[in-house]
């Protein structure tokens, strides 16, 4: 077997690994994002006043009103991450998700602050892994899939 084979052989035994670990890598990402925003929409309803404060003084979020804002944010960091740990509507709430994070990083400038790099850094991965999971869906391990099976073998 020459060197090509040998690497043809490596290359197609790590793409079906990747196939196999696909489904719970996938599961780990959602945990992973709908842990950050849901914590974040607790950490909102915990304290409404400060929230209002931080949506009226702090965050320009643009066009909308900062108390509806409030209300916006905090219900899609708390609804979008049960979909998303569920599975169901899975691109929907990935995107509403990345929606949420976008807005927070125009609408807070210290984010882009040089005190704490790891802040916009942060909130680009988190962008970053909702826009794959908006690209490849939720996975095989999600209500999503288990729905589309059972809606296909009744037809």
């Amino acid at each position: 077997m020459n060197a090509l084979h040998r690497l043809r052989a490596v290359t197609e035994r790590v793409a079906g690994l990747a196939d196999v670990l696909q489904p719970a890598l996938l599961l780990l990402l959602r945990l992973y994002l709908a842990s950050v925003f849901f914590k974040s929409g607790l950490t909102k309803i915990a304290d409404w006043d400060t929230t209002l404060f931080l949506f009226t003084e702090e965050y320009a979020v643009p066009v909308l009103p900062p108390p509806l804002a409030a209300f916006m944010g905090t219900a899609g960091e708390l609804a979008l991450p049960v979909l998303l740990v569920l599975g169901l509507a899975g691109r929907f709430a990935a995107l509403g998700l990345f929606v949420v994070n976008a807005v927070a990083v125009l609408a807070y400038p210290a984010l882009w602050g040089f005190e704490c790099p790891a802040a916009i850094q942060s909130h680009f991965a988190w962008g970053f892994g909702l826009l794959l999971l908006v690209g490849f869906g939720p996975g095989g391990w999600s209500l999503d899939r288990l729905l589309v099976r059972r809606i296909g073998a009744a037809r």
